[in-house]
């Protein structure tokens, strides 16, 4: 209970919890004042995803955003999923669903919070207050055991989320990703000379050799980017995945959508050579921090995607004073130009007991390889004083 100025006893409003099965269904604004300035989980991103029909019907990443509402006020929110597959997730857990299979289960459809096709840490718990956060906690319960589904899992959640599902009881899984910071660098050469003089020296040379190859390259800011050079980015981002042997995700409606609605958070960096693009990535950025999304060439250069998805958007931060690049999932490559490794997590809650107590088991012995494999990886560090260096990895542990 809480008094008025009046003296009145007000009797705070109840809190109502509902699920929509499109972000269309939410105001924009409202579910933003949530989100905060991650441009990944904007309403805009999210928006953009369903009108391409890159999630939705068909494609195993069915909405069911869940809501938390005070009266009229949207108090609380989730960036929810029913899935009936794991692509996508960057959280593993293929052996999972064979296991269920194996025993005569089915493990799909699952329940997943999570950004589709993006493996970044942020919140997911979209909510300033506790009890709001717990409630939705309870509510994907609820959802679980409702609709008969396997499980329930939090993706990538940041510190604040990771903190109350744990204090909920969930499953912790670990991981690691690369981090380069932005230690207020005059220049890229500034950020060089940090570097041991094995890794500078093989940078320089990765650098030249882009260069001797007659490539020139520069970024364009969201609002500067034509549709010519969204299809040009499109043919490069397709090429990725073929080479690959897969199916690209996200389909060229969804990079026009963007381009339109969320500029402000969009620079692509274009290698050209003889005034003629040759290959783009893309990133998102904030005031912050710069995420490294998607790449892709129509030609070959030797060094190339160093240049243009590393060395160029680390200029880009220390130009801009932004502080993190996210690089994206994987790759012990980005050790040696200047990343640093760093853990995410992930929530998990298994309906099944004893798939529970299984689940639970593994989750404790693979903490202990990725904990060795951390070790390995900063005793690799690329920096000078790398022994003086606070490990992120170990301050957040």
């Amino acid at each position: 209970m809480a008094k008025a100025n009046n003296g009145l006893i007000l009797t705070p409003m109840p809190l109502t919890v509902s699920v929509v099965q499109s972000i269309a269904q939410v105001n924009a604004c409202d579910w933003d004042a949530l989100a905060g300035d991650m441009p990944l989980l904007s309403h805009a991103f999210l928006r953009a995803l369903e009108h391409s029909t890159s999630i939705g019907d068909g494609t195993g990443w069915q909405p069911y955003y869940l809501l938390v509402k005070e009266d009229a006020q949207l108090v609380g929110a989730m960036p929810l999923f029913i899935k009936s597959h794991s692509y996508g997730e960057y959280v593993f857990d293929w052996a999972w669903a064979d296991a269920y299979a194996q025993n005569g289960l089915s493990y799909y459809p699952k329940l997943v919070s999570a950004i589709p096709f993006t493996p970044v840490t942020s919140a997911r718990l979209l909510s300033a207050k506790v009890e709001v956060q717990v409630l939705m906690l309870d509510a994907l319960d609820n959802i679980m055991h409702q609709h008969h589904l396997s499980s329930a899992h939090v993706l990538f959640p940041d510190e604040e989320s990771a903190e109350v599902l744990h204090k909920a009881g969930w499953m912790q899984r670990h991981g690691v990703q690369f981090r380069w910071e932005n230690r207020r660098y005059q220049d890229f050469e500034t950020f060089l000379n940090t570097l041991s003089h094995d890794k500078r020296k093989k940078i320089h040379q990765e650098r030249k050799k882009v260069q001797a190859a007659g490539v020139v390259c520069h970024a364009v800011l969201g609002h500067d980017i034509s549709e010519q050079l969204w299809d040009f980015f499109y043919t490069c981002y397709s090429n990725t995945y073929a080479e690959h042997h897969s199916t690209p995700y996200l389909s060229r409606a969804f990079f026009i959508e963007i381009g339109k609605t969320m500029p402000q958070n969009i620079v692509l960096i274009v290698a050209s050579r003889n005034d003629q693009p040759i290959a783009c990535a893309l990133n998102f950025y904030n005031q912050s921090t710069l995420y490294g999304r998607y790449w892709g060439a129509t030609q070959f250069v030797s060094g190339l995607h160093f240049e243009l998805c590393y060395y160029q958007a680390q200029q880009f931060c220390i130009e801009q004073n932004i502080t993190y690049f996210e690089g994206g999932a994987q790759g012990e490559h980005k050790l040696a130009r200047g990343f640093e490794p760093r853990p995410t997590c992930s929530y998990h809650r298994i309906a099944h007991a004893e798939f529970a107590e299984a689940i639970a088991q593994f989750l404790a012995r693979e903490q202990q390889n990725i904990t060795a494999y951390t070790n390995e990886l900063e005793e690799r560090a690329p920096y000078k004083a790398a022994t003086t260096r606070q490990s992120a990895f170990h301050h957040k542990q």
